[in-house]
């Protein structure tokens, strides 16, 4: 399984949000590109880094971040965030993402979406399945849709989508532990690569994960409050 540590981004600094609200923000460090350095130093291969600014403004903000992190690191990054239209995606990509996140126009234009599949490949697309109470939300997790999120996936491993990361927002930055029964249910009925997103908060966690058999697991909170260690996730991978 592949460890996944998060890098969220709002006015250029490295910040995590609470249940995705905005207003519940805390300042980690104010150069993400450090943090990633920090990470690859420490044996870390993979980053998520999410453009939270992009999120809100609904079009790719910190893309000089994510040029700067792949120019400065050889670590693969999957990039979201704000990528609403075929300007954003070529934005993303041109600035070096290895794979792009794309949850909100998934949901709100389908046509769009599955043109990039067809363009790039299921390899370079990841579907964002953020939910709530299993409802997909999207917009920077502001805006609630009626989507149930295994429908949800299942409709889009039919146009070929390999990748999923899964969030449980009521869990995210909790460390209250991951919605195991949620990606149980998504693995025993999608043939896609899980990536476990929300709550984790320890080594036990990841474990659980990778048992049920998520291809991924992000952390973000777990690592900047020292509840899991890099040693830790090495030695486990």
């Amino acid at each position: 399984m592949r460890i996944i540590p998060a890098i969220d981004i709002i006015n250029g600094k490295c910040v995590r949000l609470t249940k995705g609200d905005y207003r519940l923000k805390k300042v980690y460090n104010d150069n993400p590109v450090e943090v990633a350095k920090q990470f690859e130093d420490h044996g870390i291969k993979y980053l998520h880094l999410v453009d939270l600014d992009g999120a809100k403004s609904k079009h790719i903000v910190n893309h000089n971040i994510l040029k700067e992190i792949k120019t400065k690191t050889n670590l693969k990054v999957d990039f979201g965030g704000g990528i609403k239209s075929d300007s954003d995606i070529e934005k993303a990509f041109e600035n070096g993402a290895d794979q792009v996140t794309a949850g909100s126009i998934a949901l709100k234009n389908r046509e769009l979406f599955v043109n990039w599949l067809k363009k790039y490949g299921p390899g370079k697309i990841i579907l964002g399945a953020d939910f709530k109470e299993r409802k997909i939300a999207t917009d920077g997790w502001m805006q609630n849709s009626e989507a149930d999120v295994l429908e949800f996936c299942k409709e889009y491993q039919k146009e070929g989508v390999s990748y999923v990361v899964c969030t449980d927002i009521s869990k995210d930055g909790m460390l209250q532990g991951p919605s195991l029964g949620v990606y149980k249910e998504i693995l025993d009925n999608v043939s896609v690569n899980l990536i476990a997103s929300g709550g984790i908060s320890s080594i036990d966690d990841l474990k659980k994960v990778k048992a049920i058999g998520c291809e991924g697991a992000i952390i973000g909170k777990a690592i900047y409050e020292g509840k899991i260690k890099i040693k830790d996730i090495i030695e486990l991978c």
